[in-house]
């Protein structure tokens, strides 16, 4: 036994920090840490946090103990974390800051990790009993940073199926400045790196919520009784693409934290199947009772711009259904799932090095979007 494990001050059980818990993957990530027996570890604490206080739907039952903090805030990360800091084996970071630069995005992310390192790793002193760092990350890594305006039509990324041996790409990323940060740090203490691909899940604070954006252009379009018409382009709209269930990310993540040969290592993470978004917007169709709109290259469509001025309408939707408060700016990403939306190379990832050390999670897209359609209007946010 660890000498670390014998001071009473320490349980011998593992003991998480998960910084995000309120978004899509930290929800699925505390959800999985208490209420599954059967991993490896436990039994864990887990301590959730985010920079605000928890939403009337969060599960109290997810977590021991949430703490609100703002992570760029040196001397509030410090006063929120130190207390616990020395308990902490395993640091779950699942949270990120997107804005308009990627230069910016380096900074901001690079200075909330080393805020959190700091207080966790250094400021202890060798008494840290931290073991272990997972890092989400996502497949911007094999792209480039295409949601920065100024580097549009510059980027050349790597071809599809992504796979975790393409080297890093000529490009400002703050997924690697993460990354290198937490590599700094072996090997007193291991990390995994996360790549996943769209996540689906139910939060109404992720910053890049897909699902939630098409469920809130859905239900304004039934609303209102508009067209149901596609976001993106034609290849996309005939081509494959991939996501990634926050559950089963969750078990990846657990999985690569408590087995030792996923240490230091960087796995994709998706359902292991594909599909095509026309196969999608016919499943969306069908949920959201609002009739299939084929796709028309011919009709020229700007969603980013027709939803700017919908703000109004979904404010009521929630009053007339009594959903939990929401603006819809929000908790929607319409410029960045246009993005997506207008790739012109499928956006697919090889789960083969995650199979080869012995992950075998999956999902089917197609089941998840439902089951997360339905846990959304079980939160009472869309209706």
């Amino acid at each position: 036994m660890d000498k670390q494990d014998q001071n009473p001050k320490h349980p011998s059980s593992s003991v998480a920090l998960i910084i995000g818990v309120t978004g899509m993957a930290g929800l699925s990530l505390a959800e999985a840490l208490k209420n599954n027996p059967t991993i490896p570890g436990g039994p864990w604490k887990v301590y959730g946090t985010a920079r605000r206080p928890p939403p009337s739907w969060f599960p109290s039952s997810h977590v021991d103990h949430y703490i609100t903090f703002d992570a760029l805030d040196s001397t509030d990360t410090t006063q929120k974390l130190s207390s616990i800091s020395q308990e902490v084996t395993h640091l779950f970071w699942v949270m990120f800051q997107r804005l308009k630069s990627e230069e910016i995005n380096i900074s901001n992310n690079s200075t909330m990790f080393k805020n959190v390192m700091s207080v966790v790793v250094d400021s202890n002193k060798g008494r840290s009993r931290l073991r272990h760092v997972t890092l989400l990350m996502g497949t911007k890594h094999y792209m480039g940073p295409v949601f920065d305006p100024s580097l549009v039509g510059q980027l050349i990324g790597h071809d599809p199926p992504f796979k975790e041996d393409s080297l890093r790409l000529p490009f400002p990323n703050f997924y690697y400045a993460v990354e290198d940060i937490a590599a700094s740090y072996s090997p007193a203490v291991t990390y995994s790196v996360h790549r996943s691909s769209i996540i689906i899940g139910a939060s109404s604070r992720s910053l890049n919520n897909s699902l939630l954006t098409l469920a809130v252009y859905a239900t304004i379009c039934r609303h209102q009784g508009l067209p149901f018409r596609y976001l993106g382009n034609k290849y996309t709209w005939e081509h494959f693409c991939d996501m990634s269930d926050s559950r089963v990310l969750a078990e990846q993540q657990i999985w690569a934290a408590t087995t030792d040969r996923a240490k230091n290592q960087a796995f994709n993470c998706t359902n292991g199947d594909v599909f095509t978004w026309k196969s999608l917007w016919k499943l969306l169709s069908e949920i959201f009772d609002v009739e299939f709109v084929p796709f028309d290259e011919k009709e020229k469509f700007d969603a980013v711009e027709m939803m700017k001025e919908k703000g109004e309408i979904w404010d009521e939707i929630v009053e007339k259904h009594g959903l939990y408060k929401t603006k819809m700016e929000e908790i929607t990403c319409f410029e960045a799932l246009n993005t997506v939306l207008h790739l012109q190379f499928q956006h697919v990832s090889s789960m083969n090095k995650s199979r080869e050390f012995g992950f075998f999670g999956f999902a089917d897209t197609m089941k998840s979007i439902r089951t997360w359609v339905k846990k959304l209007r079980e939160m009472k946010i869309i209706p």
